[in-house]
C-alpha cells in the first residue's frame, strides 16, 4: 500500500488506492491541518466524531491517525492540494478538478463525500447554494456522490449530521 509521493507542494498527501468504500474530499486543509500534517486536525472540527458516531469507524480516530483509516476503506484528498486555510480565501486557480476526476475514476471507491460545499461546487460547476446535502444525482462512470456538511467548526450553522448518517446507511456502516 502506497500513497502519492508529495512531489508538488501539496499540504497533505492524497489517501488513495484503487477500491475504497469512500473517499472524504475536502476543499482544502485548514492552516492547523496543513501545519500539523494531519487530515481536519482543527479541535474543533467534528470530522473524528462524526466518523465515530455515525458508525463509519468502529472508534473515534485522532487526525494523527488518517493513513490508518485505509484498512476501513476510507481514503482523503482536497480539491486544492497546494492551499491551505479557509474555503473563502482559497484561490481558484489552485482548485485541481481534473486530477481529483482522473484520481476517483483510477481508484474507483464505491463513494465520493464531500465535507464543503465548496468543494463539491468546485467539482460539479454550480454555485453552492445549488447544492443540497446527501446523495447526489448519479453520474456516469464515477462513484455515489454524497454532499456532507461541512464538520468545520465555521460551519456550525448549517450543521446536520443526517447527511452523514445516509452515508454510513450507504456504505452499510450505521451503528446498531
Amino acid at each position: 500500500m502506497t500513497f502519492r509521493r508529495n512531489t508538488r507542494g501539496e499540504k497533505l498527501p492524497d489517501v488513495l488506492v484503487p477500491g475504497l468504500d469512500v473517499v472524504f474530499v475536502g476543499t482544502a486543509p485548514s492552516r492547523r491541518s496543513a501545519a500539523v500534517g494531519a487530515y481536519y486536525a482543527h479541535p474543533g472540527n467534528r470530522f473524528w466524531p462524526t466518523l465515530h458516531e455515525t458508525g463509519i469507524t468502529p472508534r473515534l480516530y485522532e487526525p494523527h491517525e488518517y493513513a490508518q483509516l485505509i484498512h476501513l476503506g476510507i481514503g482523503f484528498t482536497d480539491m486544492a492540494k497546494r492551499a491551505s486555510g479557509m474555503d473563502h480565501e482559497i484561490d481558484p486557480a489552485l482548485f485541481e478538478v481534473t486530477r481529483f476526476v482522473e484520481e476517483m475514476r483510477r481508484c474507483r471507491p464505491c463513494a465520493v463525500a464531500f465535507t464543503s460545499k465548496k468543494a463539491a461546487s468546485v467539482w460539479m460547476g454550480v454555485p453552492t447554494a445549488r447544492i443540497l446535502y446527501g446523495h447526489q444525482r448519479r453520474i456516469a462512470n464515477f462513484p455515489e456522490v454524497f454532499v456532507l456538511s461541512s464538520p468545520s467548526g465555521a460551519g456550525r450553522r448549517a450543521w446536520t449530521i443526517e447527511p452523514w448518517a445516509e452515508l454510513a446507511r450507504f456504505l452499510g456502516r450505521s451503528p446498531s
